[in-house]
C-alpha cells in the first residue's frame, strides 16, 4: 500500500497488524478518487472507520485542508498515527480511538463539518443509512458534501439518504463503492 497521488505520492502505508480490518487495494482508491476529485483546492474530510487512514491520508495528499480520523482498534490507531508521520501529514490529522457513533456525536457537538467522508466499514455492517442520516442530522455535512461508502457488492443502499443524493456507484469484485452528494 502507497500514497498514489500529490504531495505524499509513492510514500509506502503499513497495514494493520492481523485480518482484522480490509485496506483499500490501489485499484479502488484509484478509482475512487478519479470519481470525486482527483485534487482538492482545500476542506476538511473524515475517514470514519480509518483501518490504515488510507483514503484520508490520500484525500490529504490531494489537497484537503485537515482529516479527522476515527476507528474503535487502537492497532489500526496506531497505525493511521505511523502512516501519518511517514506521509508527513501528522499537523493536518487529528486521530480519534471511538465507536463511530459515538464519534459522530462527539464531533456533531464541536460543530465540525465535512466537505469530504469516508465510509468503509467491515462489510458485515449495514448501518451506513443511519450513520449518513446522523451526519445529516447534527448538520455535520457541507452544502454539496461527499460520502464515499465502500461496501460489499452484495449489500445494496438507497439512491437516497435524506438529503444525500447517490451520484456513482461501481463494482470491483466483492467490493462497491457508491458516491453521494448532499445536495
Amino acid at each position: 500500500m502507497r500514497v498514489i497521488s500529490g504531495s505524499a505520492k509513492g510514500r509506502p502505508l503499513k497495514a494493520v497488524p492481523g485480518m482484522g480490518t480490509r485496506p483499500t487495494t490501489d485499484k479502488v482508491k484509484e478509482a475512487i478518487f478519479s470519481m470525486i476529485g482527483p485534487y482538492f483546492a482545500g476542506g476538511s474530510v473524515l475517514d470514519l472507520f480509518a483501518g490504515t487512514g488510507g483514503l484520508g491520508i490520500e484525500a490529504l495528499s490531494r489537497g484537503m485542508d485537515k482529516a479527522v480520523f476515527v476507528d474503535a482498534d487502537i492497532k489500526s490507531i496506531d497505525v493511521v498515527r505511523s502512516n501519518l508521520k511517514a506521509a508527513k501529514l501528522e499537523d493536518q490529522a487529528e486521530v480519534y480511538r471511538n465507536d463511530a457513533l459515538r464519534a459522530l456525536k462527539a464531533l456533531g457537538k464541536r460543530e465540525a463539518r465535512f466537505d469530504l467522508v469516508f465510509l468503509d466499514p467491515p462489510y458485515k455492517m449495514t448501518a451506513i443509512p443511519e450513520l449518513i442520516g446522523s451526519m445529516l442530522e447534527m448538520d455535520m455535512l457541507a452544502n454539496a458534501a461527499t460520502i464515499v461508502v465502500e461496501h460489499d457488492s452484495a449489500n445494496q443502499f438507497g439512491d437516497r439518504i435524506g438529503d444525500a443524493v447517490r451520484v456513482k456507484h461501481a463494482e470491483y469484485g466483492e467490493t462497491a463503492v457508491s458516491i453521494y452528494r448532499r445536495t
